[in-house]
């Protein structure tokens, strides 16, 4: 080996150890000033409070450092999820969003970034079922039930999904498909006016996640058919999963994801999965999120990586099955 390449390798390796010990000393100090945490939707949603158990856990563990900020102004949480793909990859700038994140670029042309190739799976938070809900005049206790009513008078029934593209949309699609039927979606602006048609009988069936449907089927304004998940929800164990109630082998859930910009460094990242698997953990944090009809998952990054492309091949399919289109 010649003097200068002698001399080229030692810079090199000088260079790599300089650079190990800058990465070991971010995570080290990290964070050492304010993350903020965009939620791309309004607050009191079930996104929003899931980020705020995390946020508040985080402030506990970590420091005070992390804030919620509310971003919405956009369609499906695009605005909010565009800021944190074109911030600095250092850790300050994160995301906390649902399924809906990665259905969007399935549904809209214009999406201004690539939701695979621009954000850094940091880690899956949670995961939770929808309720099947029709309106209580309904003679029918579960879905093969309600299915066979439907079969008979097809043009007497209306469906709904609280927003176009969300969970609720693909998951009432993919009943539809599943039971063989045609039957008209109607697809809401917000969970709120689409409970309210509900609950008059101006829609026949909607599928909403348990934070908002809930209490109103254990009330009686709406009849809760089957939840979409594997297993019952320990929050309303009195309610069948959809399998049990007539449709074999069914299973939709609505998830929460923590993403950074692309590069975010693998230090952070990991720092970030280490302490929030610990958080997720927690029986109170268990609890509470339980309580919002979720279940803490904890996937870290690749596993999370993994789980949003089958998820992604998954909701195309739906979409293409379904027709369904964004003017």
């Amino acid at each position: 080996m010649t003097r200068l390449a002698r001399r080229i390798t030692t810079a090199a390796l000088v260079v790599g150890a300089l650079a190990c010990l800058a990465s070991a000393a971010t995570a080290q100090s990290y964070p050492s000033r304010t993350v903020t945490v965009v939620v791309p939707f309004p607050a009191g949603g079930s996104v929003d409070g899931v980020a705020r158990i995390l946020v508040q856990k985080l402030n506990e563990a970590m420091g005070q450092h992390f804030i919620v900020e509310n971003r919405a102004g956009g369609a499906s949480g695009i605005v909010g999820a565009n800021a944190v793909a074109k911030a600095l990859p250092d850790g300050y700038s994160l995301l906390v969003s649902a399924s809906v994140h990665v259905i969007n670029p399935l549904l809209y042309k214009n999406v201004p970034y690539d939701v695979v190739h621009d954000f850094t799976p940091v880690i899956l938070l949670a995961d939770g079922p929808l309720i099947v809900s029709t309106t209580p005049s309904i003679p029918a206790n579960n879905l093969k039930d309600f299915f066979d009513l439907v079969r008979k008078d097809p043009q007497k029934s209306t469906f709904g999904a609280t927003t176009i593209g969300s969970a609720s949309h693909l998951a009432i699609e993919l009943l539809k498909r599943d039971a063989g039927l045609d039957t008209l979606v109607i697809a809401y602006k917000g969970t709120a006016p689409a409970l309210t048609d509900l609950m008059s009988g101006q829609i026949q069936l909607l599928a909403d996640p348990m934070l908002s449907s809930l209490p109103l089927a254990q009330g009686g304004k709406i009849k809760a058919l089957g939840l979409t998940s594997r297993k019952r929800a320990s929050a309303a164990p009195e309610i069948p999963t959809v399998a049990e109630s007539g449709m074999t082998g069914f299973e939709f859930v609505s998830w929460y994801g923590l993403w950074g910009p692309k590069n975010l460094p693998a230090d952070v990242s990991n720092k970030l999965q280490a302490e929030i698997t610990k958080i997720l953990a927690q029986p109170d944090v268990k609890e509470r999120l339980n309580t919002l009809g979720f279940e803490p998952i904890g996937s870290p990054g690749d596993t999370f990586a993994k789980y949003v492309r089958d998820e992604m091949a998954k909701y195309e399919a739906i979409i293409r099955d379904a027709k369904i289109r964004v003017e």
